[in-house]
């Protein structure tokens, strides 16, 4: 199972740092993503780490703004995400897959329940 946490409300040009915990059957050695789904638009990728945390990779419209890591010892991944603006209002969720291509292309095996993010003034 996969729990997000960490969202609220913040100002644009704000920062937050989400936190996706890993427990139960989620392996430990696969990759685990972020994808964010705002009302009424399409679910998108945001970025994913493999079990490593040598590899990670990004959304375009994220690219130099968020940054993904993980505590292997916690069973946790991170999402450091600044100079957020209105267009990064959504629900965050993570989700995990044996594969970082997989979830790229937005397949995946587990996934937990999401956290809001609201940037608002």
């Amino acid at each position: 199972q996969l729990q997000a946490s960490g969202g609220g409300l913040v100002q644009p040009g704000g920062s937050l740092r989400l936190s996706c915990t890993a427990s139960g059957r989620t392996s430990r050695y696969y990759a685990v993503g972020w994808f964010r789904q705002a009302p009424g638009k399409e679910r998108n990728f945001v970025a994913v780490i493999d079990w490593s945390g040598g590899t990670t990779a990004y959304g375009d419209s994220v690219k130099g703004r968020f940054t993904i890591s993980r505590d292997s010892a916690e069973n946790t991944v991170y999402l450091q995400m600044n100079s957020l603006n209105a267009d990064d209002t959504a629900v965050y969720f993570c989700v995990s897959h044996r594969s970082v291509s997989a979830i790229i292309r937005g397949e995946y095996t587990y996934w937990g329940q999401g956290t809001q993010v609201t940037v608002s003034s």
